[in-house]
């Protein structure tokens, strides 16, 4: 599954002309590009899907969709490791 995830940003920099930041999405930081939100700054809250800031949004509802999506799972299942994820489904097919 491929989630839109919110997440804060840490840091901004321009990368070869692209504008890029540090998202930090309940504890997992991954590298984000800003080109579809120019003005997103530091502190500020996005909706991230496959890499891309979306959408801006509030700290209330990125915090409250960050714990739903910890409560069911989802950020496991989205961030975890995928070798890790791999070395489970092979001891499942061997029950």
């Amino acid at each position: 599954m491929c989630l839109a995830v919110p997440g804060r940003v840490m840091e901004i920099e321009e990368r070869d002309g692209t504008r890029m930041a540090v998202v930090d999405f309940g504890g997992v930081v991954k590298e984000v590009c800003l080109e579809y939100l120019p003005d997103l700054a530091v502190g500020e809250y996005a909706i991230v899907h496959v890499g891309f800031a979306l959408q801006r949004l509030d700290e209330e509802s990125a915090r409250r969709t960050l714990d739903l999506f910890g409560e069911l799972g989802l950020l496991q299942e989205e961030f975890g490791d995928p070798w890790e994820a791999a070395a489970g489904l092979g001891k499942e097919a061997e029950k």
